[in-house]
């Protein structure tokens, strides 16, 4: 059967803890990742849930971040006044533009 070569990259890190996990189990990574494409093959699916995060966790982790930040919360009135000088901003390009 005629073979073909796939590259992959991936975090120098992730390879290294791969590695040594497919060598305890008695196997190189080339096979593990064989395993995995016949696995997906047969089953016509991903062997494992791959999930998108929700609106949710999607709020909650910006959330985070910003309480993370460095940067002082914004009014309401500082929020508006950013949205209309955006706004503004747009008006006065599309006014370039025709």
């Amino acid at each position: 059967m005629a073979q073909s070569a796939v590259t992959v990259r991936i975090d120098s890190d992730l390879k290294i803890q791969f590695d040594a996990l497919c060598e305890q189990f008695g196997m190189s990574a080339n096979t593990a990742f064989n395993i995995f494409v016949k696995a997906v093959i047969r089953s016509r699916s991903i062997p494992f849930a791959i999930k998108s995060p929700s609106a949710l966790d999607l709020f909650m982790q910006q959330r985070s971040v910003a309480e993370l930040s460095k940067e002082p919360e914004l009014s309401l009135d500082e929020i508006n006044e950013e949205i209309r000088a955006a706004r503004e901003d747009i008006r006065k390009r599309k006014g370039k533009k025709a």
